[in-house]
């Protein structure tokens, strides 16, 4: 594989100046990624997709004169090549499986460390979905199980103990089980033991599903 083939091309779309120049100067120190653009607002981002074909384009989802959600959509009416991964401080309710309908094969939050960044673009480009903190092979019939499983479901509590809820929230800020087990001064078989429970109750089989279960039906506050 030659350099230029190898090089992933990026495209950073966001509204702040200086997030702009920081992910620029990240992505210097990595060889294998190339900034080829910077948009500062939704309507530049579709013009320079259009114009520079990148691999990636990193979206903010609150952006000036055309939102998140409307460059998604003109970029999905365009039947263009790029992989769009969204960037967020904060996400609420069903915006989070809108995201992925609309197209997008990331989401990111802002304060996610640059490694994370990083995998995600490499998992993006492999033809996986991401989402927080891991990939995804098929995001999309995750999201469908999901949504038909609870279409019926009431607003409840479900049954779960205030320490369950406690690890819910750890388990949806992307913690893994270790770090749940310090955080709580709790076992890690203690954690398993709970996040089994937690499944359980609410009729879900990994921790994806959970974290679509929890913005779908507001269960935690954030």
């Amino acid at each position: 594989m030659t350099e230029s083939s190898a090089v992933i091309r990026v495209l950073i779309a966001d509204d702040h100046t200086i997030f702009r120049d920081g992910l620029k100067t990240l992505f210097a120190k990595e060889p294998e990624f190339k900034v080829v653009g910077e948009a500062a607002n939704g309507k530049e981002a579709i013009d320079l997709v259009k114009k520079l074909e990148p691999d990636i384009l990193l979206l903010d989802w609150v952006m000036p004169k055309v939102g998140g959600m409307e460059v998604l959509r003109a970029l999905a009416d365009s039947n263009g090549s790029v992989r769009t991964i969204v960037l967020s401080g904060a996400l609420e309710g069903e915006e989070i499986s809108k995201i992925f309908e609309l197209g997008a094969r990331g989401l990111v939050m802002k304060d996610t460390a640059t490694v994370m960044l990083f995998k995600c673009i490499r998992s993006v480009m492999a033809g996986q979905y991401w989402i927080g903190r891991q990939s995804v092979a098929n995001l999309v019939q995750t999201l469908k199980q999901v949504r038909s499983a609870n279409k019926n479901a009431q607003p409840k509590n479900y049954g779960l103990t205030p320490r369950e809820f406690e690890v819910i929230k750890a388990v949806v800020s992307g913690f893994s089980n270790k770090d749940i087990a310090a955080q709580m001064n709790i076992s890690e078989q203690t954690v398993k033991h709970h996040i089994t429970s937690i499944f359980d109750k609410l009729g879900v089989y990994n921790r994806l599903e959970l974290t679509l279960f929890v913005f779908h039906h507001n269960l935690v506050e954030k």
